[in-house]
């Protein structure tokens, strides 16, 4: 310390105790305020009469989430099964596992932590050892100075704690953490500190060269392949759907579309852009010597222990080859019709549409939206065993049981127009045409649907009432479209507020609501949510997404119209009197019910 720095130093006049007393006050201030963000408000008011040493039992009668009789129950089973009173609760469905950590965070008088809503920093996981962590259930959370704080499925556990303090060489300050939520997170940070390394360790290998991407000796160990297979790795547990890999003028940027919205992952030197696109095409089957013209295929991958198929596209730009890679995972995107969101009045429609014998009903809307999804849902509803069900897709994106899927191949003379035509020959009572392009699939799709078939497709349209006039366009005679469609679906997908981090507005402007198209009946006793981010959500504000639909069934008088080729906006207002909500009013609905944020709402519907 120079002279200057002892005569502004706080410390100047003091003893050597005193200033060794100061800094440790602050490390302590830093530790509190470092652990303010990972601790529940105090104990619980209800606990305040207890004893310091009461019981378990005696705590959960307090809080009022087990009866004497759930207690009574457990302690018996507990002799039996001689597991944990606490344990045996949970098992028996009295309690869950997160109140009965909270519990036993009063009982042991340290801080509880909920691992959703604050979650760990990866960049600590390099202080523990990932089988300390999985042996002991352990997780450091935070560090503060010389403190590291440290989430425990058993926070009296001394042994555990002393191995930490000397794993971390630090002090150890233990909160108590629900089990599942401790475990889940393990497996996130290593898992995403495995995969942060290995593309380091691969984009720093700069010896890579083709021969690894076509090379099956030893691929597993390759850096190249390495390199990919964490990419995939890692766009699959953020829940992305696409995986863009894109060459810039020294870089190569690596992005993933995550609810709609994409996100930068990582970057890799330029040098990798060669054999990281060899290594794509020799999975998907593509032309590796092909680099002027786009091309595309189809692969699957084992991640996340499960199988998940992905679509990959190349094409040339400026700067070299780039990719883009449609994620098609069955757990995610494999949704039953249930599953739609549909309020009670949307499935009652949809369901006395899709159970007829013939007709035809279109989803509509811009690509991205989640018409393959709805489709898929819908044939998932009526596909039974007395159904004869074909699909003609291009891509099949899902393989279906019970469903004879044809996949297009225009090199093969198989196009919608020729493969519907066989598919008529062929007895069907369900028809699913991925999308109608042309004027020949329009006709053949409604004629169809006339002659005693149900007939389900997609086509691009910005509303349900401009889809009618979309078909009369391509060709369809009106009267035809008219006896054809029974019902048109327009949807779009929102981000959906993430539960963990939304406020509600305590004074919302509910008159903007009303200038947006609100009806006054929604609008009483609204709860209007708006974003602020966290770490569960990746500061975005949204988790996940939902569809909103637009559901127009054919009345008469709407067939009457389309006969005498009214105008979209005519049509849209008649359907409007018959009861249909437009997209803006779906959405409104769900901005009032705090779970679309006005924002997301104007964004999918302007």
């Amino acid at each position: 310390m120079t002279a200057t720095d002892a005569r502004t130093s706080p410390f100047a006049d003091a003893n050597a105790n005193q200033v060794l007393e100061a800094l440790q006050a602050a490390v302590q201030r830093r530790a509190a305020d470092s652990m303010k963000a990972y601790a529940v408000a105090g104990p619980d008011p209800r606990s305040a009469h207890l004893a310091p040493n009461a019981r378990l039992g005696e705590r959960l009668l307090a809080r009022g989430l087990v009866t004497v009789d759930d207690l009574d129950a457990a302690l018996e089973r507990q002799r039996e099964r001689g597991l944990r009173l606490g344990e045996m609760l949970v098992e028996l469905g009295a309690i869950s596992s997160t109140d009965l950590a909270e519990v036993l965070a009063e009982q042991f008088g340290v801080p509880f932590v909920n691992l959703v809503t604050s979650p760990p920093d990866p960049l600590l996981s390099t202080l523990v050892p990932e089988g300390f962590a999985r042996r002991y259930r352990a997780l450091p959370l935070a560090r503060s100075g010389q403190r590291v704080v440290v989430a425990m499925a058993d926070p009296t556990d001394i042994f555990a704690i002393d191995d930490l303090r000397f794993l971390a060489g630090c002090e150890i300050f233990p909160v108590q953490a629900d089990n599942e939520q401790l475990m889940a997170a393990i497996d996130r940070v290593y898992q995403g500190s495995a995969i942060a390394n290995t593309i380091d360790d691969a984009t720093n290998d700069l010896t890579v060269d083709e021969s690894e991407a076509t090379d099956d000796t030893g691929i597993d160990e390759a850096p190249l392949v390495r390199l990919v297979n964490a990419i995939f790795e890692q766009a699959i547990a953020d829940r992305a759907s696409d995986i863009h890999i894109e060459p810039g003028a020294s870089t190569i940027r690596i992005r993933t579309r995550i609810d709609g919205v994409l996100h930068d992952t990582s970057e890799a030197p330029l040098a990798m852009l060669r054999p990281l696109i060899v290594r794509l095409k020799v999975l998907g089957g593509l032309d590796i010597a092909q680099t002027r013209a786009p091309q595309d295929g189809r692969f699957s991958v084992t991640a996340q222990g499960r199988q998940v198929d992905l679509r990959v596209a190349t094409f040339p730009t400026a700067a070299g080859e780039a990719a883009v890679l449609r994620i098609l995972d069955r757990a995610h995107n494999n949704v039953r019709f249930s599953d739609l969101g549909c309020s009670q009045e949307e499935s009652a429609t949809l369901l006395r549409h899709l159970h007829a014998s013939q007709g035809a009903i279109l989803v509509t809307g811009p690509t991205g939206a989640g018409k393959t999804t709805t489709l898929y849902a819908m044939l998932e509803e009526i596909n039974r065993r007395d159904k004869s069900v074909t699909s003609i897709e291009d891509p099949v994106e899902y393989v279906m049981d019970g469903v004879k899927q044809i996949q297009v191949n225009p090199r093969a003379q198989v196009t919608f127009p020729s493969a519907l035509r066989s598919v008529l020959r062929a007895d069907p009572d369900v028809i699913l045409v991925g999308e109608i392009r042309d004027a020949e699939t329009a006709q053949i799709a409604a004629s169809a649907s006339i002659t005693g078939h149900l007939v389900l497709s997609s086509l691009h349209t910005t509303s349900a009432a401009a889809t009618t006039m979309r078909l009369a366009d391509m060709g369809v005679e009106p009267y035809v479209v008219a006896s054809a469609v029974t019902c048109v679906v327009s949807q779009r997908l929102a981000r959906r507020l993430c539960e963990h981090c939304a406020q509600v507005l305590v004074d919302p402007d509910l008159s903007l609501l009303a200038e947006l198209g609100a009806p006054e009946s929604i609008l009483e006793n609204a709860t209007i949510r708006t974003p602020v981010g966290c770490p569960a959500c990746r500061q975005t504000g949204y988790h996940g997404r939902m569809s909103i639909f637009e559901i127009m069934p054919i009345s008469d008088e709407v067939r009457r119209m389309i006969v005498d080729r009214a105008p979209a906006a005519d049509i849209e207002r008649v359907a409007v009197e018959q009861g249909m909500d437009t997209l803006r009013v779906a959405a409104l609905k769900r901005v009032v019910r705090g779970e679309l944020s006005i924002d997301e709402m104007l964004r999918i519907t302007h």
